[in-house]
């Protein structure tokens, strides 16, 4: 997971950063909404951690920004407001779940997990289906018109991600990171390779998909029009 944290207080930050990256996962952590929100305008993450009480805003102001934007990245609220009317007010104006400070560590990533799971529309581990195409991440396959595609690890990898964020604009960091792991060392041209041949290779047009270059910023799946 790729994971973006609003945290204020440093010893908090670390707390969640350790935990998620001794898991596996990538963090990238922001002091105030401001530079937050300036963030998400050009990164993608998996989900959200915010905090409430901020130097600048609060975390429900900077929910509601995201939400008014159609953003539906999954929202943790991690936080030492703990009140039943504090969690209920969060998860109105459209947190996912809710978590007094401090995290267990156990439970943080279990509840992270879960948003990430829900977040990709998984029951499971059945195969994922968008319109003619089906993937299944059991046994890495693609198919078309239940035609088997020959797709190598990393263009099922890449389709598989694209496919289960269709409409959504991906970031080249969000990308590389879910398809090459998080310290590969791979160009960016490679992505921008493996995003032409998943255009041949799927037949998107000919099917009413398109892979959409948006510059200085990554692709988006979309329909066409």
């Amino acid at each position: 997971m790729r994971v973006g944290v609003l945290e204020d207080d440093a010893d908090h930050a670390v707390l969640i950063t350790q935990a998620l990256n001794a898991d596996g996962h990538s963090t990238e952590v922001y002091a105030t909404g401001a530079r937050f929100l300036q963030a998400m305008v050009r990164e993608t993450f998996d989900v959200l951690v915010l905090d409430w009480m901020l130097p600048d805003m609060t975390g429900i102001e900077v929910l509601d920004w995201l939400r008014q934007l159609e953003d539906r990245t999954p929202v943790l609220f991690v936080t030492s407001r703990d009140t039943e009317n504090d969690i209920v007010e969060a998860l109105r104006h459209g947190a996912d779940d809710f978590l007094v400070k401090p995290p267990r560590r156990s439970e943080l990533l279990a509840r992270l997990k879960a948003l990430k799971r829900r977040a990709d529309g998984f029951a499971g581990n059945g195969p994922l289906t968008v319109g003619a195409y089906e993937l299944d991440a059991g046994s890495t396959s693609a198919r078309l018109h239940g035609e088997l595609l020959e797709l190598t690890e990393r263009q099922f990898q890449l389709a598989l991600v694209l496919f289960r964020n269709p409409g959504r604009l991906l970031s080249r960091q969000y990308l590389l990171e879910a398809v090459w792991g998080l310290n590969a060392q791979v160009q960016t041209r490679t992505l921008d390779i493996h995003v032409s041949q998943l255009r041949t290779l799927l037949r998107l047009a000919d099917n009413g998909w398109r892979i959409n270059s948006v510059y200085a910023h990554g692709y988006r799946l979309e329909p066409l029009a």
